[in-house]
């Protein structure tokens, strides 16, 4: 009798081993892979150019490395497009939507029915306004506008300036603007800066930012001093415009997003900065967090940022000023861009 009970003990005792094997397997594989069936991650962009396919690539490489299902909707610039492919990832059962706002307010509406789905929202590098969305992954954008000024009023502090701003449906064009103007403004107080035009740029558009500078131009019979451009794309529109009267490369003006033809740009001399905002690091972090989030678990966050309706928990990286001193190091050597991409001679 006595050997039958320890028979079935030591059963027991194998059944519950072999059954805690089987519980842990099930969240993982054997290669240390997240079960797919058990964690699918949505990704939503706003539009199909160099910025946001570095993101992607970013995105996708980890979730290759993690062997987790990504779906990844392309929005074209167009919020109600974006809020119907949404609506796609919501009915393929994904854990987290990783978004990127095509518009700040209207996504909001995203932010409720994925909530009323139990699936969790992160704000990719713009705010969405108005809701209750569970994270906010971005860089500190009011220091990337603070960036852009402080180089401007270096090489030019005194004289007109044109300032020109990202979309007005975007969070961080707010940002940086006002990021910008704690550098400016103060010089405007003091009479030394005058800002003789000040428009947004909707779309962050080239064709946008080529419109704004030909009236500033016109008005000031080309007596323009400096350009704070919010982003690159918007560079290249102002660019070609002062090319077009001579004037590349004698007026001094900002850019973001560390783009190819903007570093091409800046090597030429044609403008002088750009501000580097490594989406590398933006998308492995989000991917993470989005990890974290699937399995009920809360990221660690470095601040709060203010939406109207709540103080979203925050994870904000630091950006770089990119110029022609430090190409090399910031970009080249970090495996950012290549070489030949840049450099053509």
């Amino acid at each position: 009798m006595k050997k039958i009970v320890k028979i079935c003990t030591f059963i027991l005792m194998i059944s519950i081993i072999v059954s805690m094997f089987i519980g842990c397997k099930s969240n993982k594989t054997i290669n240390g892979h997240f079960d797919d069936n058990k964690v699918k991650i949505g990704v939503s962009l706003p539009k199909d150019v160099e910025r946001w396919n570095k993101d992607k690539e970013a995105i996708e490489a980890e979730a290759k490395k993690l062997g987790i299902e990504l779906l990844v909707q392309v929005a074209g610039d167009d919020s109600v497009k974006q809020a119907l492919q949404c609506d796609e990832l919501i009915k393929q059962n994904v854990k987290v939507i990783i978004l990127a706002p095509c518009d700040a307010k209207a996504s909001a509406a995203i932010v409720s029915k994925a909530h009323a789905a139990g699936i969790r929202v992160i704000a990719y590098d713009g705010l969405i306004i108005d809701s209750d969305v569970d994270l906010y992954l971005s860089f500190d954008n009011e220091k990337v506008g603070e960036l852009q000024a402080q180089y401007l009023v270096d090489k030019a502090p005194s004289g007109n300036y044109v300032i020109l701003s990202g979309d007005p449906n975007d969070n961080n064009a707010k940002l940086y603007k006002a990021g910008a103007m704690k550098i400016i403004k103060p010089l405007v107080d003091k009479g030394r800066i005058q800002i003789v035009y000040d428009q947004a740029c909707k779309d962050y558009s080239h064709e946008e930012a080529a419109k704004h500078i030909v009236v500033a131009l016109a008005a000031q019979n080309n007596n323009i001093q400096a350009v704070l451009a919010p982003n690159d794309e918007t560079a290249g529109g102002v660019i070609g415009i002062l090319a077009a009267h001579g004037m590349a490369g004698k007026v001094p003006i900002s850019g973001q997003d560390a783009e190819t033809a903007a570093v091409k740009r800046i090597i030429a001399g044609t403008q002088n900065m750009t501000v580097f905002k490594d989406t590398r690091e933006l998308g492995k972090t989000a991917f993470s967090a989005a990890i974290k989030l699937a399995k009920g678990q809360v990221p660690t966050t470095n601040g709060k940022v203010n939406n109207n309706k709540m103080d979203v928990p925050s994870i904000l990286l630091p950006p770089d000023f990119v110029d022609k001193s430090n190409i090399m190091q910031m970009l080249v050597y970090s495996g950012y861009l290549n070489k030949e991409d840049i450099v053509t001679n």
